[in-house]
């Protein structure tokens, strides 16, 4: 997910320097929402991971 929020990054900076603007924000906020639901995912595998480690 996190290679996928980075391609649309690229693509918003490169619409963005070929003066795209509908199509630069459009791909920058999706790859905020992918960021955002990559580190969401992140920080509950990460807890998960500490509960069960610490469990045995």
């Amino acid at each position: 997910m996190l290679y996928w929020a980075l391609v649309f990054l690229a693509v918003a900076i490169i619409a963005g320097i070929f003066g795209f603007g509908g199509i630069a924000s459009a791909s920058a906020g999706i790859a905020q929402i992918l960021f955002f639901i990559f580190l969401v995912l992140f920080a509950v595998a990460l807890i998960i991971r500490l509960l069960r480690g610490s469990s045995r």
